[in-house]
């Protein structure tokens, strides 16, 4: 028995894994990682694995950057946690003065939490009790858009809405109004992603002018819906809703858990907007991929709403055991060095041409319906019928076929359900990115073939998504 079986066997014995059908371990290896380098994991019999999903989209400087690592040793010897209830630390402070200063304007504020789920829940029960304390208890909906992705504790379910994930706990969701997405892989044909983004738009203004007196906020992943499939719109959507918020009294909540520090190719989303929402979420890349930590950041409005003597009962009484730790906090810090002195911004435009030039010629595969990017995130779609985009069952499991390949090629690609995408480190090379696309288009080969390898029960649950 090699020392991956090993490990596998070891691991089946004792874990639960995310997002998984255990189940599919009978017949797919998992795979134990010894170490990791940049872009490379490798096992414990030394294959080595491209990390092209940036480990669940969380690193952004490869793994076991230097960099990072020295700045978390040094602090492991100073301090390794403190309550920040009644208390602080270098770390966090200095933090919190960087994450001020480089968010939009108006962002004065940093509420810690432990991940990015908690983050989404931070921001709405602080909507929800800043309306409360401004004496308007009425405001206590929440606006999202379909196919939308906030996590899975209760509350960011409730926003979300890819059945895969809520359909089963509908009976414990909140109340929430879902809004058409400006999602531009639905576009007629001929018309752009503004027009259409635009166009989409009626739906939410039509829906803010009805409840607004009952929303406390509208919450949206800006441009790029990631579980949902990495659907993609236009900046202009953002605008249009932040003009929207204020017209008609209602917070604007931006999760850029997925998205911030660099992958739409501006450091934050609502930049290519011109925008400031009342909350932005942040976690993530916040770290570096290292550490679990995540920043609600919000204006001085909302803060001075929740500021009052004591008995009031007007403070935010929501905490986490972990809230702003230090080693987290170390880590976030050597990361926005590393952004700050290394013009990632700029030379993430060179290696987003690389993997549009790369991926190319897939736009003219009979089964893909759309090569579409965003920055330094690419999504190919694959589908049964070209010119009618009719997706795959999901129950055929086309993603997986191609995740396999690549497994076999040296290279991590975790498809959601029939989309194949690229969210790399930044610190691939061209060379690299033509690696990928070389085995996604392989791989998409393989997973177009007519023949599927399960049984397909066409009833169902036929709306659902596979992650893959």
């Amino acid at each position: 028995m090699g020392l991956n079986n090993q490990w596998m066997q070891r691991d089946l014995a004792v874990l639960w894994h995310p997002c998984t059908q255990m189940k599919d371990h009978e017949q797919l290896p998992l795979i134990p990682i010894k170490r990791g380098e940049g872009v490379w994991l490798e096992d414990f019999e030394g294959k080595r694995y491209l990390d092209a999903v940036s480990s669940w989209w969380v690193n952004v400087f490869g793994h076991a950057n230097p960099r990072i690592n020295q700045r978390i040793k040094d602090q492991v010897d100073q301090l390794e946690h403190v309550i920040l209830a009644g208390f602080s630390h270098q770390p966090v402070i200095e933090l919190s003065e960087r994450l001020v200063k480089m968010t939009p304007e108006g962002l004065t504020r940093c509420f810690y939490a432990d991940n990015g789920s908690s983050c989404i829940e931070v921001s709405m029960k602080m909507s929800f009790h800043y309306w409360i304390n401004r004496g308007r208890p009425d405001k206590k909906r929440f606006v999202t858009l379909s196919n939308s992705y906030h996590g899975e504790t209760i509350a960011a379910m409730s926003v979300g809405d890819v059945p895969l994930f809520t359909e089963t706990y509908k009976a414990l969701l909140l109340d929430t109004i879902k809004v058409p997405s400006p999602d531009c892989y639905h576009r007629p044909e001929g018309m752009g992603w503004e027009e259409h983004s635009r166009n989409m738009f009626a739906a939410m203004e039509q829906t803010l002018a009805e409840h607004h007196d009952t929303v406390a906020a509208v919450i949206v992943e800006p441009l790029i819906q990631g579980a949902g499939g990495m659907r993609m719109y236009h900046p202009v959507y953002l605008k249009l809703l932040r003009e929207a918020c204020d017209r008609y009294g209602v917070h604007l909540i931006h999760d850029e858990i997925a998205v911030g520090f660099g992958r739409t190719g501006t450091m934050f989303a609502c930049e290519q907007a011109g925008i400031t929402p009342d909350f932005l979420c942040l976690s993530k890349a916040l770290t570096g991929g290292y550490l679990p930590l995540a920043a609600c950041v919000t204006t001085d409005e909302v803060y001075s709403a929740f500021y009052d003597d004591y008995p009031t009962l007007r403070a935010f009484l929501h905490s986490h055991s972990y809230t702003g730790n230090p080693l987290a906090c170390a880590a976030a810090l050597a990361t926005l060095d590393i952004f700050e002195e290394d013009n990632v911004i700029e030379n993430n435009q060179a290696l987003a041409q690389r993997m549009a030039s790369a991926t190319a010629h897939l736009a003219d595969h009979p089964n893909v319906a759309e090569v579409r990017q965003t920055g330094m995130v690419l999504a190919i779609e694959m589908v049964k019928d070209k010119a009618s985009k009719t997706a795959y069952p999901w129950q055929e499991r086309r993603g997986l076929a191609v995740f396999q390949h690549a497994l076999e090629r040296g290279a991590l690609l975790r498809p959601l359900g029939s989309v194949v995408y690229f969210l790399p480190p930044y610190v691939i090379t061209p060379e690299q990115i033509d690696f990928l696309a070389e085995v996604a288009s392989e791989g998409i080969d393989i997973a177009t073939r007519d023949k599927v390898s399960v049984a397909v029960p066409k009833d169902f649950h036929p709306g659902f998504r596979d992650p893959g």
